[in-house]
């Protein structure tokens, strides 16, 4: 039986974290609740707006909540949902394999 790439569930998790910056916010949300700039500075060498677009898009893919509290400052914290958490854990083999392979 053959299937179009496309329909193939590996380009769907691919679409879903394939930038550069993904998986290394799903990694640090994994860690628990972060305020965006707790993320900005877990993450590297990511620029504020990327970080905002990144989590605006794991946001619409039901990945990352957002939640915003009451009061000033406005605290926003971010989180995994239940499907970035199962996402999070099929990461797992991926990392321990580039691990691996990087050594």
């Amino acid at each position: 039986m053959s299937r179009d790439a496309q329909e193939c569930g590996v380009n769907v998790v691919i679409g879903l974290i394939g930038s550069k910056w993904k998986p290394s916010i799903l990694w640090r949300l994994d860690e628990g609740d972060h305020r965006f700039a707790e993320l900005r500075r877990g993450v590297g060498g990511i620029t504020e707006k990327v970080l905002t677009d990144q989590l605006r898009e794991l946001e619409r893919d039901g990945l990352v909540s957002r939640t915003a509290h009451e009061g000033f400052p406005l605290r926003v914290d971010y989180a995994l949902t239940p499907l970035g958490e199962q996402l999070n854990a099929l990461l797992d083999p991926l990392a321990e394999w580039g691990d691996a392979y990087g050594a």
